[in-house]
Parts: structure tokens; sequence; C-alpha cells
């Protein structure tokens, strides 16, 4: 023990002696570069034109194999989705491997095998190695491509389009490359179900044999292996593999920028927040001069938490979680200048007015010392870092390969990235971020940002969800005279199956299926409710159990996640008490004001939008016109001291004991979506007061 704390005592007089030499009212300078070395691959090309780069790395028993097809980007057009489709049956078994053999071999290996539709990838430990090249190469020659996997795969990916037809984010993406490149252009068009459902499964097989050949094919071999016994056993595999017609396709050029700078408004009446892109298209290689500075220059703009971009919109504003820039490369001249965040529709002409400030000061002003040392300074870290992924190392080959780059270009990197000097900051800064020739794109609700956008005085431009062209929404509609929002109330008591039956509903318990957006898992929910305001939530995984809980006992609640419980204070706690949980338009008395603000439309539907304050606390209930059912609910909660927005959609109602209960569900709070797909009511049976403590 003396000897343990002898030797503290050491450390901390040898750091006071160091600190004591230092001057710490000077920023360290830089040092030197490191010297960065990489492994040459060795290489060599099949007969039938497939090349081969092969990087021994003996620090860990295990190899990985990347396969690139370098086929020019085409054009799908109305069979947009073929090559998903493609990418989706690869690595289902061989003409020689059962589906499942094939799975369950891969297993056994504890390999790693994965297609797309320009290529694959498989890992696992080395000594499994050439089996896994076989399995991999057989895969790739031989697919086995079945007719009744091909109609399940073409659902699931309709689907997919489905599940994200309400997505903000997803619209986002798809509107900004369509108007940006044009969507007769390979980076521009998009997936519909349309196109999807165009596709045979002729048309697969034939995608197949005219893209997926070895005439422009890379493999990258990366690990413990030895080049010569490799080298060997890819002869043997891939050797095998018939060189098609190589294709020579021409790449139509991308959309020009616009003349002027316009904002491109997409109206989601079920946007909790807006989505704001500043994007302009521009022409940068990865072999340019200016490749270096760029990078530095977005790095300082939007690319970290440091970034102009968001300590302006999240630090000082709060109008954000998360705002950044990107800037891409194209050997192709087809790529893009963004800017951008999710904000809440309240702020949405604000954050753009700032993101332009941002964009302006890093054209207009010399960058300061620290901002340029820091983000040099976080390339290098991060660089050095990536280098002790293997498939860094594959990237880095095959990227001096198809980019025309030097043999040096990374052993050069950190050079010329400490070499960037603020003129070339700003340089670069005016010649690639285009603020007089960009298009703002923004998705969001209309009703509720479009006035201030107005306000702004730069020209508006109306898209639907897939980019066409559109007049400007309405987003109002006369009420009919013999409207009121008692008749709009009225109206749903007797769709819901009438006073009487729903005021007989004291508890119910759900059960439900969950999808959280952008999360590999899917919880199991299992919901209680009692009247007036006691809700009880559990969220499971199987294998794993109760992940979360929430719980509400009428006075007091928490949320409980990982073990960490968290009361229910504040704002909250108010909003919770005051809030009732099953049907509260029955309960609605001289305490509530009501009022019926507007005709609406959600989904291609008439909706009257009822606000309903109670106290400080106020929400909007969405009723739908004609069937009187209640289809959204909207509140403001505060969350980690910020004001969110959360929109709940109920639909696909069924009766239950004379009463209807919506049956699927999507939660949107911030940027986070969740949808419940309900399997499960029961009224008035398992739920009592203990199930709320």
């Amino acid at each position: 023990m003396k000897t343990k704390i002898s030797i503290l005592i050491t450390l901390f007089l040898l750091s006071v002696g160091v600190n004591a030499q230092l001057d710490r009212s000077k920023q360290p300078k830089p040092g030197p570069a490191p010297k960065i070395t990489l492994e040459t691959p060795q290489e060599f090309v099949l007969e039938n034109g497939m090349k081969i780069l092969i990087v021994e790395n003996h620090k860990l028993p295990r190899v990985s194999y990347n396969l690139t097809i370098d086929n020019t980007p085409s054009i799908e057009g109305d069979k947009k989705g073929v090559s998903d489709l493609l990418g989706a049956m690869l690595g289902n078994g061989t003409t020689t491997i059962a589906k499942d053999d094939f799975n369950e071999e891969i297993d056994f290996l504890g390999a790693n095998l994965s297609f797309y539709s320009s290529g694959g990838f498989a890992s696992g430990l080395s000594k499994y190695s050439e089996r896994i090249l076989e399995m991999m190469a057989d895969a790739t020659m031989n697919p086995l491509f079945d007719e009744e996997e091909f109609n399940k795969e073409k659902e699931k990916q309709i689907e997919g389009l489905k599940t994200i037809e309400k997505s903000v984010d997803a619209v986002a993406g798809r509107v900004g490359s369509a108007l940006s490149y044009g969507v007769n252009h390979p980076y521009g068009e998009f997936v519909s179900e349309a196109s999807l459902n165009a596709v045979s499964f002729s048309e697969v097989k034939s995608y197949f044999r005219d893209f997926f050949n070895p005439g422009n094919a890379y493999l990258v071999v990366i690990g413990d292996v030895d080049t010569q016994t490799v080298k060997k056993q890819i002869e043997k595999t891939f050797a095998l593999w018939i060189k098609g017609t190589s294709l020579n396709l021409q790449i139509p050029n991308a959309s020009p920028n616009v003349q002027y700078t316009q904002i491109n408004f997409v109206d989601m009446p079920n946007a909790v927040q807006s989505n704001i892109s500043l994007t302009n298209n521009v022409t940068l290689k990865m072999n340019d001069k200016d490749y270096h500075a760029v990078l530095i220059t977005n790095k300082i703009l939007g690319g970290g938490f440091s970034s102009y971009l968001n300590m302006n919109l999240r630090e000082e504003h709060a109008y954000t979680y998360g705002a950044r820039s990107n800037i891409g490369t194209s050997r192709y001249n087809a790529s893009r200048f963004t800017a951008g965040a999710s904000v809440r529709n309240a702020v949405t002409d604000s954050a753009v007015v700032q993101i332009l400030k941002e964009i302006k000061r890093i054209k207009n002003e010399d960058v300061s010392d620290k901002d340029l040392a820091n983000a040099k300074a976080k390339y290098v870290g991060d660089f050095v870092l990536a280098l002790e992924r293997p498939q860094t190392i594959a990237r880095y080959a095959l990227n001096i390969k198809l980019n025309d780059l030097p043999e040096d270009f990374y052993a050069a990197y950190l050079e010329k990235i400490n070499a960037v000097t603020k003129e070339d900051v700003k340089r670069v800064a005016n010649t690639y971020f285009k603020t007089e020739n960009t298009r703002i794109i923004v998705v969001g609700k209309g009703s509720e940002v479009l006035s201030n956008l107005e306000k702004m005085g730069i020209p508006i431009m109306y898209f639907d969800k897939y980019a066409n062209t559109v007049e400007k929404p309405e987003f109002s509609k006369p009420i009919p005279e013999s409207v009121t929002v008692q008749s709009v109330i009225d109206s749903y008591i007797k769709a819901i199956g009438g006073k009487e039956n729903a005021m007989a509903v004291k508890t119910v318990h759900s059960t439900a299926n969950v999808t959280i957006e952008g999360m590999p898992f899917a919880p199991k929910a299992d919901i209680k409710q009692m009247v007036p305001n006691k809700e009880s939530l559990e969220m499971s995984i199987e294998g794993m159990g109760v992940i979360m809980k929430q719980k509400f006992n009428g006075e007091t609640g928490y949320a409980e996640q990982q073990g960490q419980k968290t009361p229910i204070e504040g704002k909250t706690l108010d909003q919770q008490k005051s809030k009732i949980t099953l049907f509260p338009e029955l309960y609605y008395d001289d305490s509530f004001k009501l009022s019926l603000e507007i005709l609406t439309t959600i989904d291609g539907n008439d909706v009257y939008k009822v606000k309903v304050e109670k106290g400080e606390n106020a929400s909007f209930r969405y009723y739908n016109a004609e069937t009187g059912l209640l289809v959204r609910h909207e509140t403001t909660v505060t969350v980690a001291g910020h004001e969110v927005t959360s929109v709940v959609d109920y639909s696909k109602y069924s009766l239950v004991k004379g009463v209807q209960f919506p049956y699927h569900q999507i939660i949107k709070t911030g940027p986070q979506t969740i949808i419940f797909n309900i399997n499960n009511v029961v009224v008035n049976e398992g739920v009592s007061d203990e199930d709320f403590n």
C-alpha cells in the first residue's frame, strides 16, 4: 500500500513540475504531422478482368473481402428499384446450396456475408478464410434467384416505403436529390411503389447479367493471410466468373444550380419539425487541389459539434438538436453542398436566417486561429484512429484506383490538411458555397411556417413529396355555418359508440408491437390506462425483459430506463395531472376553453382543428369531418428544458365492447418517431391501481 501511495505522490509532483513550466497564456504550437505509412497492396488481374488487391495484416487472426463492381451510374427510370431488389436477393443461397443450408454454414463459421447491387462483403476468422472465399464466390457467380423470394422482397420494400411516407426527413432527402440532380439523373431518381411494382422477376435476373460481372470488379483482401496462398485461392474460385459484355453508359449532366436563391417548400401537415436544407451542386473530385481545403472549411462551418452552424442554432439559439453541413465529391461531376437542420416549426424562418448568416460569415471573414487549429486536429485524430481498422485500408486502396489518385495520396494526407491556410478557407468557401444560387429546401407544416417564410422576401416555389411542382397549398377552408365546436365534439362521441358506452369504459389494457424509427430492435408494449388520468407503459425486448417504464398514478409518476428512474416534475407533471386519459371529450366542463380553429386537411381528408385549453395548458385535437373520429392530438411538451411539439396520429379504428379504439398510432416527438401497432385491447379487465405505482 505504501508503494502505491508513494507512486501517486510522485506522479502528482511530476505533474505539478511539468505544469509549472508551461505558459498557459499561449496556445501550444502544433507539432509536425504524423508520418503515415500505409501498406502497399499486392496486385494482380484475372483473365476475366477482375482486379485483386491484397494487404497482409497479421495483428488479428481475421480476414475480410471487399467486392466492388465499378459500374457507371445508370438510370433505371420507371423500373427504379430493380437494383435494390437484386441486392436484397443476393447472398441468400446459391444454385448448389439451399438458402437455409447456406445461411447455417455462414453462422457456423462465425462469418459475415452480405451483398448489395454493386458488390459484397465477407469477413471472418482467417482459419476459415478459404471456405468463406469459396462461399462468397459461389454466391457472386451462381446466386439463387427464386420468384417466391422475389415477390416477398418486393412486398417488403413496398411496405418500407409506406412506413416512411410520413417521414419528414425521408421526404426531404428524396426531394432534395430530385431537385438538385433532376429526376432523370441516376442520383436524382427515386424508388416508388409504382416503379417497384413495374419490376418483373426476369428483369432482376437481366440486371444481374448486365451489371454484375467481373470486367469492372475489384476484390480487396485485408487481413491475416499469405498473399501467394490467397492468390491461388482466388484463381481457383473467382477466375471461373465469366466476363460479361461491358456496358458503355453515359451519365447525363445534373441539373444546373438555380439562377437565384429560392425557397423550395414541401407541405407536410403531420410535421412537428421543419427539415431545412440549403443546397447547391458542386464539381469536386478527390484529386482536385482544393480537396483538403474544402474538408477543413466544411469542418469549421458545420462538420462537428463546435462548428459555426451547431454553435449558433443549437448552443446559442436552441433551435435544434444539431446543425450540420456536408460537401460531397464525385468522379462524375455530380455532388452537392448542403447545410441545414431539423428545427421547431415556430423558428423555421429564423433558422434559415441564421444558416445563411453563418455561411456568409465563413465566406467573408477570416476564421480564427483556434477554429482552424481545432478543425485540423480533429481530422488528424480521426485519420490516425481510422487506420486501426482494416476496412479503412481497403477503402483507401480502392479510392486510389477509382479516383485516379497519386500513390502517396494518403501518405501525404495529413501534411496537406495541416497546410490549409485561412486564405484557403475563405477562397474555397466562396467557390463552393453558392448562397447566391442556392435552393433552400424546407419540408414542414405549411399552416404554421409559411407565413413567416413569406416575410423573408425570398421567392417561394411549391413542390409535393415527389418533387413535382404544385400550387401553393390551401391550409384552411370555410367552416360550414352549421358546424360548431360542440357539434364536432358531439359527432366524435357518437362516432366512437355513444356517450353511454364510452362512459362505461373505466380501464383499458392494450398490447402492441412497436417500431422505433432508426432502431434495429422491435419492442413489445404493454399499456394500461384507468380513468381519470392513470397510465402505465412498459416496453420489453425478447431476451432482455423490460427496457423502459413510464408510470403515473394520478398524482406522481416517473420514467425508468436502464435502471435509472427519473421523476415527472414541473410543467410536465402539471400537464399530466390535468390530462384525461380515456375519451377526454366526455369530461369537458366549464374549466375547459374550447375553440374551433379551422377546417383543414390531413392526408387528403378534411378535418376540424379544435383548441383545448385548461389553465396554462393547451393542446389541439383534429377530427375527421366525415367520420367524426379523432385523427390527431398535438401538444407541446418540455424536454431537457426545451419545448418540443408532440403529435400522435390515430387510425385503423376497431370496435371493442361497443366502443371504437384506434389500433394504429404514430407518435412524433422532436426528431423521434414511434409507431404502435396495437394487436389486442381489453376493456374493464386486468387493470388495478397497483399497476401505476
